[in-house]
């Protein structure tokens, strides 16, 4: 599994950004070689507040579960900016995931550019994110994870942790447009191009309440989604069983682990 960190000029964000990328193309297998030519599916992976690319590689098992299933996975630096075109200049975040990278990638890795192939996913923050940007950017994605969600920004009467939540400006301005999820899904419902969803939140997590409105307000509208509650909070092991749980769930290759530290037979 090559696991690669990379930096390109971002013209969304008019700087350098760093990428995290897995990919699988170094996956050996008893015979002696990998696949060549193979154009991988992809999962574009958003981590949460005060967080960075590197979450994901720490805090879960995805690398190995990535190998496994032959899927290249992205992971983006988000700053704290819950993903979305702000209003200061050089800070269209949701450009950047909806538009740019995957573009990018595609043009520097052995990436499928179909539809089809191209997941988006995340937690807390990046749950949100991925639930947004999955609905306003649906002709890039086909399937959405959102993991512990912050879907519940709209019922905050204050800024949030840390002022978190002033990158939205006037709240109930912002509820009106695409930046709240269910006015997405209207839009993508509209265009007849809605993604197929994976959402779940831990019985101790504080944002469950949200996620179970969200989950009411996606099955009224006939979304075709997954919903999971299971034992945990907000924190890295709820993640860890969640995202792999995903990764089942998302339309990926059976199970093949390749030849790597651990697994080498005689």
């Amino acid at each position: 599994m090559a696991l690669i960190q990379m930096t390109y000029l971002s013209m969304a964000l008019l700087r350098t950004v760093e990428v995290q990328v897995i990919l699988p193309v170094d996956k050996m297998n008893l015979a002696g070689g990998g696949e060549q030519g193979k154009k991988y599916k992809t999962l574009y992976l958003l981590h949460g507040l005060l967080g960075s690319n590197i979450d994901w590689i720490s805090g879960t098992c995805i690398q190995r579960w990535a190998e496994a299933k032959n899927l290249a996975v992205v992971m983006p630096s988000g700053e704290n900016s819950f993903y979305f075109d702000h209003a200061l200049p050089n800070s269209a975040y949701g450009t950047f995931v909806g538009r740019e990278l995957p573009a990018m990638m595609r043009k520097t890795f052995p990436l499928s550019d179909k539809r089809e192939d191209t997941f988006i996913g995340g937690l807390s923050m990046g749950g949100y994110g991925a639930l947004r940007n999955g609905l306003k950017y649906s002709d890039t994605f086909s399937h959405i994870i959102a993991l512990s969600g912050a879907v519940h920004i709209f019922e905050e009467k204050g800024a949030g942790l840390f002022g978190g939540l002033a990158c939205f400006g006037d709240m109930k301005e912002a509820e009106k447009t695409d930046l709240n999820p269910k006015i997405a899904f209207e839009k993508a419902k509209a265009r007849n191009r809605v993604p197929k969803i994976y959402m779940s939140c831990g019985l101790e997590d504080n944002l469950l309440a949200a996620n179970r409105k969200m989950k009411e307000f996606l099955e009224e509208q006939g979304a075709e989604l997954t919903y999971v509650e299971a034992a945990g909070g907000h924190d890295w092991d709820f993640w860890n069983s969640q995202i792999h749980e995903a990764l089942e769930w998302l339309p990926l290759e059976t199970e093949s682990m390749g030849i790597n530290s651990g697994h080498v037979t005689e």
